[in-house]
């Protein structure tokens, strides 16, 4: 089986790396769009650095910094989920003591 090699608009393709900066991962994204993950790895690295796709708004971030702090959100995101199961365990601890 040979695979095809499609092309893309520049605008599916900025699309496209949205779309993986507001998902829980780019995997996700090339996944639901139908697109292998590598490619839009590779687009994501490509605009890395660069201007920001489309500039409707002043606010707008650069693709790197809303990588990054994407990144970091999900980690702290993660560690706070960490502490509150471990709060609700120690909870539950406590309130089964004081019976």
């Amino acid at each position: 089986m040979s695979k095809q090699n499609r092309r893309y608009t520049k605008e599916f393709r900025e699309e496209a790396v949205k779309l993986a900066i507001k998902s829980p991962s780019v995997m996700y994204a090339a996944r639901e769009l139908g697109i292998p993950d590598a490619t839009l790895y590779a687009w994501i690295k490509k605009l890395k650095g660069s201007e920001p796709i489309v500039r409707k708004n002043p606010d707008d971030m650069n693709i790197s910094l809303l990588l990054e702090e994407n990144r970091r959100l999900q980690k702290e995101n993660a560690r706070l989920e960490e502490e509150k199961s471990i709060l609700k365990k120690a909870a539950a601890y406590f309130a089964k003591e004081l019976k």
